[in-house]
């Protein structure tokens, strides 16, 4: 039970980064407004296309349990600083300060997860235990 309840968990997770992927692929230039409206003006180009390679190709391996240690790290550098970037909650009026807080504590927990992905490792239905496997 606990192996499918980790490859249902990668999978969760997963799709949460293809579709943060996606809709930055897809709203680009609302993207890159927000960037700028965030203070990030810095190579926008650079650091979106950047992030989107980076949630795919960490996506991909977290989904299929490759070196799903190093896919949580890699998505961990994307997530942590864009959290306290965008969901500043103590800095935000009272009226969205609520919603925000939330976001933040959601984003947190995903971290959370990513941590528990990086200490436990993929579990047993995995790409990387098949090819393991095939070795032997």
């Amino acid at each position: 039970m606990k192996d499918i309840l980790d490859l249902l968990a990668r999978i969760f997770i997963s799709t949460l980064f293809f579709f943060e992927a996606y809709d930055s692929i897809a709203h680009y230039q609302l993207t890159l407004d927000k960037m700028t409206a965030y203070g990030l003006t810095w190579q926008q180009d650079l650091l979106l296309t950047g992030s989107c390679i980076l949630l795919v190709v960490g996506g991909v391996m977290l989904l299929i349990g490759y070196r799903s240690s190093l896919a949580a790290f890699l998505l961990l550098i994307y997530w942590a600083p864009l959290t306290f970037i965008l969901h500043s909650w103590w800095n935000d009026p009272e009226d969205i300060r609520r919603i925000q807080s939330l976001l933040f504590i959601k984003n947190v927990a995903i971290m959370g997860g990513l941590l528990m992905v990086m200490v436990n490792g993929s579990g047993r239905f995995s790409i990387r235990r098949l090819l393991d496997r095939r070795k032997i």
